[in-house]
């Protein structure tokens, strides 16, 4: 089976479907990051190998519903803190803005 390890990832796209779905209070910060951290040693492997890396996940259970709380904005300010530098996002998840945004992305770098 392959890894990783034996791909070329230099400037190429990365899709990795992370499970960020964190416990969180009210107001919509993160009580435990075991989640995040487990995430770490995949991502930081791919941004060392200059991979464009492309993060998705979700954050509880909207039920279709744009729900402030839920963003995966405190996700992404958690993993700056440990990368060290700002991580990429969108509002959205599809579309033409998503895709623009993807393809501006430079290697090594982070976009969710």
């Amino acid at each position: 089976m392959k890894t990783l390890r034996d791909f070329n990832l230099n400037s190429k796209k990365v899709l990795v479907r992370c499970d960020f779905n964190v416990p969180i209070d009210k107001k919509g910060n993160i009580l435990d990051d075991f989640r995040i951290r487990q995430t770490l040693p995949t991502i930081k492997y791919l941004v060392e190998n200059k991979a464009r890396v492309i993060l998705m996940s979700h954050l509880g259970e909207p039920h279709g519903e744009v729900v402030p709380e839920l963003k995966l904005d405190k996700v992404g300010e958690k993993l700056a803190e440990y990368f060290k530098f700002p991580i990429e996002k969108e509002n959205d998840c599809v579309g033409p803005a998503v895709e623009m945004e993807v393809n501006k992305l430079s290697a090594g770098r982070i976009f969710y």
